[in-house]
């Protein structure tokens, strides 16, 4: 299927460009600005605009599939007093822009990456999300996003567009900007970080298996209607991740064991409450719905993962970059 990936040259955009050229499947790329990084000889649409009155009709045009990665991301400390507004005249209606003109032009499966944060911000231990859990956002980003899903089922319901919808955690890999990369920056340094004690679990998905996970739900028949939990399958408490992420960084965690209640108490006062929750607080997903309806399966464990993940950064000059 020909196939426009809107905000192809983000993080995950890049590399599903990438992994569908190598497949041979025929795409075109919409990028708001910067096509740094995209395979050279594909076709790109340039200057998109993500909010709501963009015309989408030649850059559609001819296409079967649209994968809708354009977003205004999760910011963790957001100025705008009307945050909401802000995100949602990207998030829905853009996204909904977008799939009103897809569904008009005969688009066949729009596959729209959501985010598990329409679901809440944490989970206990033994009860991870799962694709029927009642939503909890707690964000203008999380609300945006669900606001999106439901606007996408109700025009494929109207229209026959088969809308798929994954939501993944934390998403990880080479180029990772933003806390995993301060991650990577601080174990370079040896910086000792107050992370020995933490015996949260977090579920997270490196970008080859996210990859992976589009591309299936591209092709497979069942995945039309569905919406997905996406994970690598192995949760991991934070102390660990910085363990295993150090291992793949060729150095060793400085982790202090510092009780979590004390760790959060002293966040919340410096300003840096949201930070320290998501290092803290556990935050999974069951994933099983997907594996077993795609018959899908990580094609990388979390090991191979962060190895490249490592790989990438130590070859990169984020190695010198402050934190």
């Amino acid at each position: 299927m020909k196939t426009l990936v809107v905000g192809a040259s983000g993080f995950v955009g890049g590399h599903l460009v990438r992994r569908l050229v190598a497949d041979g499947v025929p795409l075109r790329a919409g990028i708001h600005r910067n096509r740094g990084g995209l395979p050279a000889g594909i076709d790109v649409i340039e200057n998109v605009d993500l909010e709501g009155s963009f015309d989408w009709r030649s850059a559609i045009a001819g296409c079967d599939a649209v994968v809708h990665l354009g977003a205004r991301v999760h910011v963790m400390r957001e100025s705008s007093a009307n945050a909401l507004d802000v995100y949602r005249r990207v998030n829905v209606d853009g996204t909904l822009c977008l799939a009103r003109q897809a569904a008009a032009a005969g688009v066949r499966r729009f596959v729209f990456l959501s985010s598990v944060k329409v679901c809440g911000e944490s989970t206990a231990l033994d009860a991870p999300f799962v694709e029927t859990a009642t939503p909890h956002p707690q964000d203008p980003y999380g609300l945006s996003k669900l606001e999106a899903e439901r606007g996408l089922f109700e025009l494929g319901s109207a229209s026959g567009m088969q809308v798929v919808v994954l939501r993944p955690p934390l998403i990880y890999g080479p180029g990772v900007r933003a806390n995993f990369l301060s991650m990577m920056r601080w174990l370079r340094r040896g910086i000792p970080l107050p992370l020995g004690s933490i015996e949260n679990r977090r579920s997270l998905i490196g970008v080859g298996n996210m990859v992976d996970l589009i591309c299936a739900c591209l092709r497979h028949p069942a995945a039309a209607g569905e919406v997905f939990m996406a994970s690598d399958g192995e949760d991991l408490s934070t102390s660990e991740l910085l363990k295993r992420l150090a291992a793949a960084l060729d150095t060793k965690a400085r982790l202090l064991p510092i009780p979590a209640a004390l760790l959060e108490g002293a966040a919340a006062l410096a300003g840096q409450r949201a930070l320290a929750q998501r290092l803290c607080l556990s935050l999974c997903v069951d994933s099983r719905k997907v594996r077993k309806m795609l018959d899908w399966q990580p094609p990388f464990s979390v090991n191979e993962e962060l190895h490249r993940t490592a790989r990438a950064f130590l070859g990169s000059s984020d190695t010198s970059q402050a934190g």
